[in-house]
């Protein structure tokens, strides 16, 4: 029982992001994921299109959905396809950080006034693995195993991910510090030096006045 409650509990750790929205016909949505190095993403979608004959929003098998993947930080483009109007995406992040998904439909003309209503659920994780090809392989509890040592390898790679970025910004803070002293020091010197001439420029005029 403790397993199970321990398998349930890191089921439930993977992120999942499900919403719809509207969008007209040659609009552009995109979300920001931020993600670690190796974090397999799968999304799914279903879109519909207005219809003024039936006063809804239904399925139109000429629609479909343009689905753009790019990493922020190297703005290298992972993934670019048209899909369906009912569809998935998978792809793996190669670098951590910042990930764009936009989504767009295949009309090209600027002066439609097609109105899109599109679901969307984003899951962040690794996927599971194919179990109808390994039943003949491993037993279910060896399954159950396997679930639970990509569940800890994801959390692994989020931890690692977190400390580069708490390394990230101590370094930032303490580059920061030392700036802010050296330019403290600066104004000292500054200031010193200023008081110094003047104070020799005082020195000499009193002289040259006491000699006149």
């Amino acid at each position: 029982m403790r397993l199970v409650f321990f398998s349930i509990f890191l089921c439930l750790l993977s992120s999942v992001n499900a919403l719809h929205f509207y969008l007209d016909a040659n609009q552009k949505r995109c979300f920001i994921e931020e993600l670690p190095t190796d974090t397999v993403v799968e999304g799914h979608y279903r879109a519909q299109e207005w219809s003024e004959q039936l006063q809804k929003y239904a399925d139109n098998p000429e629609l479909g959905i343009v689905i753009e993947v790019q990493e922020e930080p190297s703005g290298h483009v992972v993934v670019k396809t048209t899909g369906p109007l009912d569809g998935k995406f998978t792809f793996t992040s190669h670098e951590a950080g910042d990930h764009s998904i936009c989504l767009s439909t295949n009309y090209t003309s600027w002066f439609s006034h097609t109105h899109i209503r599109l679901y969307l659920d984003i899951v962040v994780g690794s996927t599971k693995p194919d179990v109808e090809q390994d039943r003949s392989h491993v037993s279910e509890l060896a399954s159950k195993v396997r679930d639970l040592n990509q569940k800890l390898e994801d959390i692994r790679r989020e931890q690692q991910y977190q400390r580069e970025r708490e390394e990230d910004y101590r370094d930032l803070s303490e580059a920061t510090n030392a700036r802010a002293v050296w330019y403290s020091v600066a104004q000292i010197v500054v200031l010193v030096v200023t008081c110094a001439w003047q104070l020799r420029h005082l020195k000499n005029f009193f002289e040259d006045r006491k000699m006149r």
